[in-house]
C-alpha cells in the first residue's frame, strides 16, 4: 500500500519527462512495479494525477461499481479513462507526462509534485498557488469542518 505525503518542485525537461522523488518513490509498494497511471484531475483542480499501478487498480474495482447506464457516471468514467495512461519510471526515476495532460494542467517548465495519500498530484506551481490563493476559509477553518478539530 502507497501513501504519499509532502511536496517537491522539479524541472520538466523538453521530453515532458519529471523526477519523482525519491521519498515517494520508497512509499511506493513493490506490486506496483515502477508503474503509474496518470490522468487529469477535476477543471477546478487543473493537475494530473499519478496513480501506481496497485492502487490504481484498487480504484479500478471502484469503478467498476459504477453504473454505465447512468449518463452522469457514464461521463466521468468515460473522460477519466480518455485520459488515463500508463507510464513507468525510467532509470533516472522520471515519468513522461503525455502533452495532452501537460497541456491540460498548464505544466511547462517546472512542476510541483504533492503527495496525496493514495496518488501523486503533479501541478504548475503558480496554477497550485492560484488555487491556495482562492480559498474564502483558513485552514483551520477548514480542519475544523472536516476533521472535527477545534481551533485555538
Amino acid at each position: 500500500m502507497s501513501f504519499f505525503k509532502g511536496r517537491e518542485q522539479y524541472s520538466v525537461d523538453a521530453k515532458g519527462r519529471v523526477n519523482v522523488p525519491a521519498k515517494m518513490r520508497k512509499s511506493m509498494a513493490p506490486e506496483a512495479n515502477d508503474t503509474f497511471v496518470i490522468t487529469r484531475g477535476p477543471d477546478d483542480d487543473p493537475c494530473v494525477y499519478a496513480y501506481p499501478l496497485d492502487e490504481w487498480k484498487k480504484f479500478e474495482e471502484n469503478l467498476k461499481g459504477l453504473n454505465q447506464f447512468n449518463d452522469q457516471e457514464r461521463f466521468f468514467l468515460r473522460t477519466l479513462l480518455y485520459w488515463a495512461d500508463e507510464v513507468v519510471l525510467d532509470r533516472q526515476f522520471r515519468i513522461m507526462i503525455p502533452k495532452s495532460l501537460a497541456d491540460f494542467a498548464r505544466i511547462e517548465k517546472t512542476a510541483l509534485i504533492l503527495g496525496a495519500m493514495d496518488h501523486i498530484e503533479i501541478w504548475a506551481p503558480e496554477i497550485f498557488e492560484t488555487y491556495l490563493g482562492k480559498r474564502n476559509q483558513s485552514y483551520a477553518a477548514v480542519a475544523e469542518s472536516v476533521m472535527g478539530l477545534r481551533s485555538h
